[in-house]
């Protein structure tokens, strides 16, 4: 698997390329700054972008934005982006074409490598990748929401789980529910919240995105 990075501190730059080498993917190139960034992409189309956000020459979104420019070149370009902070402009931003392939992790979250690696795959995958902060946060945004509040406790932990990427099955063993419960949770979810169900958990999660970042 094919890999482009994109981070302005050499020694995460460097810890990065060796725990993707170490896991078997190719790092193709490894820029620090949004131009180089927009055509090591065009250059290489890589199987995934890691991507932190502010890169120079601003320091504020360049690498959020030259991703992002690059994927309305190459639709479906899978990026996952890498942020120092909860950013939730920047999260609602990333998933503005509902076309999966994303990611949105806290840098924190590399240190856990078997985790982060399998994000990775994840994102290359198509699938929808958040950090449980960046939901936490969307979640408190649309907080005072009267769909939101119609929701009970468990539903809000289903929805939280969800929007994180985990599968029905995944949600049930973290809760310690089996499927079927989790399914009545996410049924119920849907209908509250106004949201057509869906048997695809990718659709799914980018459904349940949609109305938090709306």
């Amino acid at each position: 698997m094919r890999i482009v990075i994109a981070e302005d501190l050499a020694l995460l730059r460097e810890g990065l390329i060796r725990i993707l080498r170490a896991n078997g993917f190719e790092v193709v190139e490894a820029v620090d700054n949004g131009a180089a960034l927009i055509r090591a992409l065009m250059t290489h189309r890589p199987d995934v972008a890691i991507v932190d956000v502010r890169l120079p020459p601003t320091f504020t979104d360049e690498g959020l934005r030259s991703a992002v420019e690059v994927r309305r070149q190459i639709p479906g370009l899978p990026i996952l982006v890498l942020s120092q902070y909860v950013e939730q402009i920047y999260a609602r931003e990333l998933m503005s074409d509902r076309a999966g392939a994303v990611g949105y992790l806290l840098k924190d979250r590399v240190t856990d490598v078997g985790q982060f690696i399998d994000n990775v795959r994840q994102v290359a995958s198509g699938s929808v990748v958040m950090d449980p902060d960046v939901v936490s946060a969307l979640l408190t945004h649309r907080a005072a929401d009267p769909k939101l509040l119609k929701l009970s406790q468990r539903e809000h932990e289903v929805l939280a789980l969800m929007a994180q990427g985990r599968s029905n099955a995944a949600i049930a063993t973290r809760m310690f529910v089996t499927e079927k419960t989790v399914s009545k949770h996410s049924n119920s979810i849907f209908t509250k919240l106004g949201l057509k169900p869906s048997e695809d958990d990718n659709r799914r999660i980018l459904a349940v995105l949609a109305y938090l970042q709306s």
